[in-house]
């Protein structure tokens, strides 16, 4: 978990520009909802919450953030620690059907992360002989800073729908890694949702009622629950660690990098032509779920678990530095006269220097899934990360990694998908408008 060690109602700082962050309000508000919890709504040029010249107060684990916006919300938004990620199929082949889900998914969704239920009077509103329109488990609870993401997986882009000149021309199945083992059960996926609160019972509340939503439209094809984030995705968040005790993303792209963001997160106009022009402004998902061989890590003596890493593991320095955020020196030497970080190190393989530039924003979160039968933990890392071309930036940085890292000797690779997140909603706009246009 952070290592922040934050109570759910400290206060934590959201800086980032209106433009790029799904915590504000762009041109559409969130309309006449009336959340249980605080809620933050400002124009697109106000400055960002906490940060100089603002009059908002930073946001409170428990607040509200606004459904719509420039940008989807749960991506660039400051990682919350909970997280329930479903990918579902599609299992009706009427086009109209889904677009009806996508609109009655947009209502309750924007309903949810406002803090109320998926539906007005949803507890009991429709009486005994009714099933209910909530499922209740959440009721009571405040918002929780809850975010729903929507993406949509190659599979989705077929003759069923329509939908084949829509697809974007970077949406692609990713490529065969050396050492994948990958799952189909765990794999793929024509649509997914990504829900991030900061109480889990508000994720998984919100997943719930979207798939119930769905029955017989969709289902649910792989699901993963995340107990803590692995990244920072803001300037005001301390860096948390991973399972094998390591700070993790300790460099990776942060919402108030506005330049690094319009390179490397969010597709251009210029990016996408013809059918996938409606992508401009979202980005792509690549979720892969990795599990740790913890008990093999657990014996392994420090020094060489951090010259796998190339960090040490108290700080987060690179080594042969004294800070986490000092500057990584793949040129410096080590006592034993080699280099401090270890050419084959995690780090200095998956360096943007190493890699022609290339950066993501990752926004991964650990996770234990009981045991494998045998006595090991089946926990690890589920990454999640966003680009603005996976083919251009995550196939490059995996083949790199897949082929030298030494880290590979102790985890393993068995869940894979991507997905095309669209841009944020205009007020009165329903998720999958502009596809279906």
């Amino acid at each position: 978990m952070s290592t922040e060690g934050l109570s759910r109602r400290h206060l934590i700082g959201a800086s980032g520009s209106a433009a790029v962050a799904g915590i504000v309000v762009g041109a559409a508000g969130t309309g006449a909802l009336a959340p249980r919890g605080n809620t933050v709504t400002r124009g697109d040029d106000a400055p960002a919450a906490g940060a100089p010249g603002s009059t908002t107060p930073a946001l409170a684990l428990d607040a509200a953030i606004p459904f719509r916006g420039v940008h989807q919300a749960g991506i660039v938004t400051p990682a919350q620690d909970r997280l329930h990620f479903v990918a579902l199929d599609v299992v009706t082949k009427d086009a109209a059907q889904l677009r009806e889900l996508l609109k009655a998914w947009t209502r309750a969704a924007e309903r949810m992360t406002a803090g109320a239920e998926a539906a007005p009077g949803g507890l009991v509103g429709g009486g005994p002989n009714r099933a209910p329109e909530d499922t209740g488990e959440a009721y009571g609870l405040p918002a929780s800073g809850l975010t729903i993401t929507i993406g949509y997986g190659p599979s989705l882009f077929d003759d069923r729908f329509g939908l084949a000149s829509r697809k974007p021309v970077a949406l692609e199945e990713l490529p065969a890694f050396a050492g994948d083992q990958l799952d189909p059960k765990r794999s793929g996926g024509d649509l997914c949702l990504q829900a991030c609160a900061n109480d889990p019972q508000v994720a998984v509340h919100a997943v719930r009622n979207l798939v119930r939503l769905g029955f017989g439209i969709v289902a649910v094809r792989w699901s993963q629950l995340g107990f803590g984030r692995t990244s920072s995705t803001s300037t005001a968040q301390a860096t948390p660690r991973n399972m094998f005790g390591f700070k993790d993303g300790t460099n990776n792209v942060k919402a108030e990098q506005l330049e690094d963001l319009a390179q490397h997160v969010w597709v251009a106009k210029d990016d996408e032509t013809g059918g996938g022009a409606w992508m401009a402004g979202g980005s792509y998902l690549v979720a892969r779920r990795i599990r740790m061989h913890i008990e093999v890590w657990d014996r392994t003596p420090l020094q060489e678990q951090e010259d796998i890493i190339g960090r040490d593991k108290k700080e987060g320095a690179p080594l042969g530095q004294a800070k986490e955020f000092d500057t990584l020196d793949f040129a410096k030497k080590g006592p034993d006269g080699e280099t401090a970080i270890p050419v084959n190190a995690h780090v200095r393989l998956a360096h943007a220097s190493q890699l022609g530039g290339v950066r993501i924003l990752r926004r991964g979160y650990n996770f234990t899934d009981g045991s494998d039968g045998v006595g090991h933990l089946d926990a690890g890392l589920f990454f999640l990360a966003y680009m603005r071309d996976p083919g251009r930036q995550f196939v490059p940085m995996q083949r790199a990694l897949a082929k030298a890292d030494v880290l590979n000797e102790y985890i393993e690779h068995n869940g894979s998908a991507v997905f095309a997140c669209p841009p944020g909603l205009a007020d009165g706009e329903y998720w999958g408008q502009a596809l279906f246009a």
